[in-house]
């Protein structure tokens, strides 16, 4: 019983603040309302069993989410995105489009005989998973994954000419700090 009340508040919340998406005026508020539809996704699936990638949803939604509003803050002409404005344009269309495809979808679940199981579980839904979706080609996209994890790694590196300890010393002993401009932080 808990499971089912704990899928509905999911869906509902979902569904709400996706809703919400179209209907809040500012950048940063939207940014936060699509934020709680991804994690109430997340939620959803981590409830259908796939841990892992319920919480690859959670983890990707809030760092991409965070970034985005950092980046707002920093660049737009509004202080933090947070001045009225219209989120979409051709407001009749968009919200027809969302509404007929949720009614679409929906009956389709409801109306739609769901396949039956001739076979047990994976003994690793997530392996099993993985596995459809990239077939043979899964050794590669993990290599490839480490491939671009460690070009991200070397990319910052790089691209910094300070190290952590350039401030004050190998052994941060240095009594003042050697920043390039004086009266940062640590002054």
């Amino acid at each position: 019983m808990v499971t089912v009340v704990v899928f509905w508040v999911l869906a509902v919340a979902a569904v709400v603040f996706g809703f919400a998406v179209f209907r809040l005026n500012s950048m940063a508020r939207v940014t936060f309302a699509l934020l709680a539809s991804f994690l109430a996704v997340a939620g959803l699936v981590v409830l259908l069993g796939l841990s892992y990638l319920g919480v690859v949803i959670a983890l990707m939604m809030v760092i991409e989410m965070v970034i985005m509003a950092v980046f707002m803050i920093m660049y737009m002409m509004n202080p933090a995105g947070l001045m009225p404005m219209s989120m979409y344009h051709n407001k009749a269309g968009s919200m027809t489009i969302a509404i007929g495809t949720f009614v679409v979808l929906g009956a389709g679940i409801l109306l739609v005989d769901w396949p039956v199981r001739p076979a047990r579980a994976a003994p690793d839904p997530t392996f099993a998973l993985g596995e459809a979706l990239m077939g043979p080609q899964m050794l590669t996209m993990m290599t490839l994954g480490v491939a671009l994890f460690a070009t991200i790694v070397a990319t910052v590196v790089l691209a910094t000419d300070r190290g952590r300890y350039d401030r004050l010393g190998d052994d941060l002993d240095r009594p003042v700090a050697d920043d390039p401009i004086p009266g940062g932080v640590g002054r």
